[in-house]
């Protein structure tokens, strides 16, 4: 295999080389002047990018480490959430509140479609006694390639008290995010996807609303607790051995996001939707999401009849080591991603366009070589 590749998954992406560097400083005490330092400034350029003051707090975990904590801090045992799904992340969603013994209300959107406001304003007004604790929902789901409207959906909740949780793992850095203006109780996002670093850290907003709920919560929860993790967050510090190596990394990367400028950061996503929904449209082949809602993060593409994901994700990888991803859940069998979401040079996307054009190619399937590299070449000439 060959050293370089190019790597189009939705998460983890690919790491600039300056945050690499980064990462490789000399470790340091975790309970010293130096980590303060780092912490202090990683969590000042979050919030930012957050567009929050709320406490925000940073796990040593996974993406679904934070899923979790978003949970267990919030919702006791026996206690109803409605769960609104359009993904297969959501899914993860309903089985974490189910784990942490929660009574789940799941309503399911149409694959390929996001939540309907709507929908979530009727369940909300149907519940007189006002049982539901919690919303929980994706801001944009990676195995659809679809984001969400969260301003309508906080909006929809009227005067209900319910909490909005949102899953932003794979939107935070690739869409705008207003937390406090829109009135996002909690939301979880992490370190290897818009925001350019390797897996390791998770990152959870909690706002006055939510920590009531949180001092009155009395859930398992021991590593995430978030009333644990205050009290050692007034010294700029972690209750648990923090990853120190990432934390320089993602210093590092946010210091790159705000040097270009965040909402130029975000824009270069929306460009990079634009290229390769314009370089599939030209080959001929269909995407799931709509235009009005499609993801800037990721792009799940339909397989043409009679194939599938891995006939076209396999060669590329063993064959040119363009690296795209599988269909998830119920789309396994039928889709196939194109992440462009975090660091990214377009010609990635480019060659990316081209390699699906061989695989087709190579299928017997009928498509014109070029056709899709000319489509993205034609919007990149247009600002050359």
């Amino acid at each position: 295999m060959a050293e370089t590749q190019y790597f189009m998954l939705p998460g983890p992406t690919q790491v600039p080389p300056r945050v690499l560097r980064a990462a490789s400083m000399p470790m340091i005490n975790h309970r010293g002047p130096e980590f303060k330092a780092v912490f202090t400034e990683v969590t000042a350029l979050l919030k930012k990018v957050f567009n929050t003051e709320n406490d925000l707090f940073i796990f040593t975990a996974s993406g679904s480490g934070g899923m979790e904590a978003s949970v267990s801090n919030f919702i006791n045992p026996g206690e109803r959430v409605l769960v609104a799904s359009m993904g297969n992340f959501g899914s993860r969603y309903r089985d974490v509140c189910r784990k942490m013994g929660a009574e789940v209300d799941f309503v399911e959107f149409p694959w390929g479609t996001p939540v309907d406001a709507r929908v979530i304003a009727q369940k909300l007004a149907e519940d007189k006694n006002r049982e539901i604790k919690a919303v929980f929902c994706q801001h944009n789901e990676t195995s659809t390639g679809v984001y969400n409207d969260l301003q309508a959906i906080s909006l929809a909740r009227g005067d209900h008290p319910a909490l909005l949780i949102v899953d932003a793992v794979s939107s935070v850095g690739a869409l705008p995010i207003k937390t406090d203006e829109w009135g996002l109780d909690v939301v979880v996002s992490a370190s290897q996807k818009g925001l350019m670093c390797p897996p390791g850290l998770a990152y959870m907003t909690v706002n006055e609303r939510a920590w009531q709920a949180a001092e009155k919560c009395v859930n398992a929860c021991y590593y995430f607790s978030i009333k644990l993790a205050k009290e050692f967050l007034a010294n700029s510090q972690t209750p648990f051995t923090p990853g120190v190596s990432t934390l320089f990394a993602q210093r590092e990367a946010l210091r790159m996001i705000f040097e270009q400028g965040l909402d130029e950061y975000i824009a270069d996503h929306f460009f990079r939707r634009r290229l390769v929904r314009a370089g599939i449209e030209a080959m001929g082949l269909t995407y799931l999401a709509g235009e009005e809602w499609a993801s800037p993060a990721v792009t799940a593409v339909h397989v043409p009849q009679g194939f599938k994901p891995s006939d076209i994700v396999a060669p590329l990888r063993e064959k040119f080591n363009i690296v795209l991803a599988g269909g998830m859940g119920k789309l396994k069998e039928s889709t196939f991603r194109i992440g462009h979401v975090g660091y990214m040079n377009v010609m990635d996307i480019v060659v990316a366009l081209a390699g699906v054009e061989l695989a087709l190619r190579r299928l017997g399937h009928p498509v014109v070589l070029g056709s899709g590299v000319a489509a993205a070449q034609e919007l990149l000439a247009q600002g050359f």
